[in-house]
């Protein structure tokens, strides 16, 4: 269909909802971008871009700029979170040499696709906080202010407590998963190599790694626990119970922690991949369609797919309703199986002494120091994947 024709809401200025915007203008479309938000801008955590994420942006034309602002990641060192010995390794040098694996910080990420987007005639207006979206031929934001925007299709990037979701799909109570995450941004004093760190240990783990030419480490910290906090990225703790939690693992982390202050805190809980992910003149993306767990780094890599494969599948279609049916035909088993792999991963990086982690230990050691490559192969289906190419 001829993009030229529609004017397209998107709700939401994070990453997803940025490159969805570019991705539909660079096709034609007018876009405005609704941010509840004074400023366009992501801050406190760093994010992990593995190559399937990367396909989009250097589809869009912005890879060498991200790699000025990134660490490009060597490994994914999973270690013994007492010991810090290396239990296994990923080696990401054995990737090919067209998929680059980078740590950012959200914020330059963020600023990077926002700058392109108002390049390309997108408009972004802010502070403009979304009371509640009516489909139809011609849906409808109704602002918190009583305003009022009408567009052709207004697509629902605004997260896990989205606005357009509910509108499409009944009512669902996500439920706790029995972990709470920290994150935090400190100084990189321990020598801390471009590798992502995960430092397993008994219900819990931490990960870390460098952002902004090696000077800081992104560190994100789970552990489980019958005490729930509030599934929100605006919550702080006091940094003594981050350093309680991890008080039994190794030197390096204790150094790293003690380096942290007034950590955000949130509740991990599981949401259902959305039933519904478009309806008359209404989409979903990203968070708002399947909200994702952290333990593969993908939220955002899956996201940024999401935005070129609903771009494609509506510049594609005859007409807006068969493209929003691929789009979801495309995307839904892909997320599905990402969803379900982190979470065996949190499993994974959570087992107690005893035979079950020795074993599990002893395999992924063996595998990764006698056959590197076929360790990497393991993930072919993740990294390899390349949504601006697929059919």
């Amino acid at each position: 269909m001829n993009l030229h024709d529609l004017d397209i809401a998107v709700i939401g200025g994070g990453i997803g909802g940025l490159t969805c915007a570019l991705a539909l203008s660079r096709r034609g479309a007018r876009v405005t971008v609704l941010e509840q938000a004074q400023a366009i801008t992501e801050v406190g955590a760093g994010i992990q871009v593995s190559p399937n994420g990367l396909r989009v942006i250097e589809a869009l034309g912005l890879g060498d700029a991200l790699a000025e602002r990134c660490v490009q990641g060597q490994a994914v060192s999973l270690r013994n979170g007492s010991s810090g010995a290396e239990v296994a390794r990923l080696d990401l040098m054995r990737l090919p040499a067209d998929q680059r694996y980078f740590f950012v910080h959200r914020a330059d990420l963020v600023d990077l696709l926002s700058a392109a987007a108002r390049d390309q005639g997108v408009t972004v207006r802010l502070l403009q906080r979304v009371d509640t979206v009516a489909s139809g031929p011609r849906p409808r934001v109704v602002l918190a202010t009583g305003d009022t925007r009408d567009a052709d299709l207004v697509i629902g990037a605004d997260g896990i407590h989205s606005a357009v979701r509910p509108v499409l799909n009944a009512a669902q109570k996500p439920f706790f998963t029995g972990q709470v995450a920290w994150r935090c941004i400190v100084p990189n004093t321990t020598g801390h190599p471009p590798h992502a760190r995960v430092h397993m240990g008994p219900r819990r783990h931490m990960v870390t790694y460098p952002l902004r030419d090696g000077r800081v480490l992104n560190v994100v910290a789970v552990e489980e626990r019958a005490q729930w906090a509030a599934e929100s990225w605006s919550q702080r703790d006091d940094a003594d119970n981050l350093r309680k939690a991890f008080a039994g693992f190794d030197a390096e982390v204790h150094q790293i922690l003690s380096q942290a202050d007034a950590p955000g805190i949130w509740g991990l809980f599981r949401h259902p991949v959305a039933a519904r992910w478009y309806g008359p003149g209404l989409a979903l993306l990203g968070d708002a369609a399947h909200p994702t767990l952290p333990f593969l780094a993908q939220g955002a890599n899956m996201a940024m797919e999401d935005a070129w494969v609903l771009a494609a599948s509506l510049a594609d279609a005859p007409d807006m309703d068969a493209g929003l049916a691929a789009y979801q035909q495309r995307r839904k088993a892909r997320v599905t199986r990402v969803i379900d792999a982190a979470s065996k991963n949190a499993r994974n990086y959570h087992l107690s002494p005893g035979p079950i982690r020795f074993a599990a230990h002893t395999v992924l050691g063996l595998l990764s120091r006698v056959s590197p490559g076929q360790m990497l192969a393991r993930f072919d289906w993740l990294y390899g994947h390349d949504v601006t190419k697929a059919a």
